[in-house]
């Protein structure tokens, strides 16, 4: 991760980074209840190059500018209507989801197969936040939210966590050489 204090730079980082997450929430395929986005993408990104700190602010904006309304989730949409809804338990799993890979990677390295299994992770902690809430809210079992609204995801989360391995694995040694 990039050594840096609080500062201006750093919070402009913290919020570029919560904007990416928005753009990249309104890149979806739209399944019901629960569209398929590339927001990890910003997620694991986030952890990566910002550290776990960083990234966790970072995703507390955007979730927090999520609930004041602003149109930052997919679909364009926002507002407590909307983070009470079926995905809710998964956005606020970003949260924890940047913050668990951020504290892994910060542990284990920038290794390509280390930030995979960090990685990894950070997807167990967004479905452990996310199943729960949208079996509750569609009336599922947790197996049968399991079935529903992990398994077929399965395919793109493993394609996410390739990419960001392989973004974080070229560009944190770029980044950290250009901050000395």
């Amino acid at each position: 991760m990039i050594k840096t204090r609080f500062n201006s730079r750093t919070l402009s980082l913290c919020g570029l980074f919560a904007a990416l997450s928005a753009v990249l929430s309104w890149t979806s395929i739209p399944f019901i209840p629960v569209p398929l986005t590339l927001t990890h993408i910003s997620i694991f990104m986030a952890a990566g190059l910002l550290g776990w700190r960083y990234g966790t602010i970072s995703q507390i904006i955007y979730v927090l500018l999520g609930v004041a309304g602003a149109p930052v989730f997919s679909g364009f949409r926002g507002g407590l209507g909307y983070i009470a809804g079926p995905t809710g338990g998964f956005i606020f799993g970003y949260i924890l989801t940047v913050l668990v890979t951020g504290l892994l990677i910060k542990r284990f390295g920038t290794r390509f197969w280390v930030l995979m299994l960090c990685m990894a992770a950070g997807w167990v902690c967004t479905y452990a936040a996310g199943l729960p809430w949208i079996a509750a809210q569609t009336g599922r079992t947790l197996p049968e939210a399991l079935t529903a609204f992990c398994l077929p995801f399965l395919p793109g989360d493993a394609a996410k966590t390739v990419l960001c391995a392989g973004l974080i694995n070229r560009l944190h040694p770029v980044l950290a050489k250009r901050n000395r």
